[in-house]
């Protein structure tokens, strides 16, 4: 659907593929509304309805009164159910009647709108478009821009020579904070497919966070280079990168969402993959923070991670993230007291919408920590690591490699293995379902899976 030069080499002389006009030009063709004013006052009428509403007929009378007018419309009071509401259009030379709707917003289906006349654009251009492009909608995923991202290795010298300049920082940030570059100005899609292709990337799968959206102004699908028909709720956004495509459109796109900085509002809550894909790392930044804070003046710390830090504290450590990310300060002279980054760190993994241990994982966890026989139960553990998200498995092999660090330190933290695994079971995993009588149950399997993850981390991970 587009072709690009290949003698190219700069992203200033980037040309954006062409994007698909022909369902542009439809919503431009479909028949306006028209509204059919009753010339009697009609008594009752309810007062969101304005002067369309032509009180209890019949649906051969509202056929009557459309006649001929191709996206004429009314609304009418239904004879058999009396409180019912219908709205009247006309459309391919017949009468279509839909039970209307209203709890705030007016609606006839999932969308909802403002006004009825709004409600009744959108129907039309919907209408028109799905009739007279029925197959092309059909065929429209067939042969996706998406998939010829091919373009974009044309940046690819470009972005890594700009990336190579800024080794230090995040590279994420190096192509989408230099403003007004040429880089700046390609469209998301090839930002995201220069990124991927950047060596360095940390290349975690991560699906989008789509949600339905209403577009301002005309926009095209990025998937499929068609446009986003309708007046409201055209498509859907990923809120996590900003992808723009359509609802049916977003069942294909592959799971490379690539988190953009700026859309991406806190640390602590933050779903992990979205946290370390954001920030260009292979494990979240408050975790080697707390860490490296930890075990630079805390490893001899009596009840290291068992005893709490003040809560208040705790909270400040969170903002600070939540405000700085990895400026954040933790360091002795702002937290003298070791176990507030410690409780810190244990917030962390409590408040991550799909705890470390995945939701997935947890039950085959559990069945592996009922094992009799060691060394099956450790092939069985080992067998369910290997499920586990990478962003999540990285994140938990290098927490292990720290908590045995604090074993190491018994003898004057008097934390052992089966003590951290008191502490950090729940913190780690928790049922899918949210129920006390389970959790209470797999407290002993939780301690378990995670002491033994701790006492045998060099040959698990």
């Amino acid at each position: 659907s587009f072709s690009l030069s290949t003698s190219i080499s700069d992203a200033e002389e980037y040309q954006p593929p062409i994007w698909k006009s022909y369902l542009y030009q439809l919503q431009q063709e479909a028949p306006r509304p028209k509204r059919i004013i009753c010339p009697r006052e009609v008594e009752n009428r309810p007062k969101y309805y304005g002067r369309e509403f032509h009180g209890i007929i019949s649906r051969e009378q509202a056929d009557e009164i459309l006649a001929g007018v191709e996206g004429a419309y009314i609304l009418r009071e239904s004879q058999r159910q009396p409180g019912c509401y219908t709205l009247a259009l006309r459309f391919g030379n017949q009468t279509l009647n839909y039970r209307l709707f209203y709890d705030g917003k007016h609606f006839v289906g999932e969308k909802r709108f403002e006004s009825i006349h709004d409600l009744v654009t959108d129907g039309l251009i919907t209408l028109y478009i799905e009739t007279k492009a029925s197959e092309y909608i059909s065929k429209m995923t067939t042969n996706p821009i998406y998939e010829h991202i091919g373009y974009a290795t044309l940046l690819r010298e470009k972005v890594s020579r700009r990336l190579s300049r800024t080794k230090n920082e995040s590279r994420k940030a190096s192509v989408t904070s230099e403003e007004n570059t040429p880089v700046e100005k390609i469209t998301s899609l090839v930002r995201r497919a220069a990124l991927t292709q950047n060596d360095n990337h940390f290349n975690y799968e991560k699906a989008h966070n789509f949600k339905v959206h209403t577009f301002r102004g005309p926009h095209w699908c990025e998937y499929c280079a068609n446009f986003m028909w309708g007046l409201i709720a055209q498509g859907v956004r990923c809120s996590d990168c900003g992808l723009n495509v359509h609802k049916q459109c977003s069942k294909y796109v592959p799971n490379d969402c690539q988190p953009d900085l700026k859309r991406i509002k806190r640390v602590y809550c933050c779903d992990l993959t979205t946290l370390v894909k954001a920030h260009n790392t292979q494990r979240p930044m408050v975790v080697d923070s707390c860490i490296r804070e930890i075990e630079a003046r805390g490893l001899k710390s009596e009840g290291l991670y068992r005893v709490s830090g003040f809560t208040e504290h705790i909270e400040d450590v969170k903002m600070a993230f939540d405000r700085d990310g990895d400026k954040a300060d933790i360091s002795a002279n702002i937290y003298p007291d070791i176990n507030i980054i410690a409780g810190a760190l244990k917030l962390y993994f409590r408040d991550l919408p799909i705890p470390v241990i995945t939701y997935d994982t947890y039950s085959k966890f559990i069945e592996a920590a009922k094992i009799s026989n060691p060394d099956e139960r450790l092939e069985a553990i080992h067998e369910v690591l290997m499920l586990l998200p990478a962003a999540h498995y990285e994140t938990l092999r290098y927490l292990m490699i720290h908590l045995k660090k604090v074993t190491l330190h018994e003898k004057e933290n008097f934390m052992n293995a089966e003590n951290l695994g008191i502490v950090f079971g729940p913190t780690l995993m928790r049922p899918p379902e949210d129920s006390t009588l389970a959790t209470l149950n797999d407290m002993r399997y939780q301690k378990l899976i995670v002491q033994i993850l701790i006492e045998n981390e060099d040959v698990l991970f």
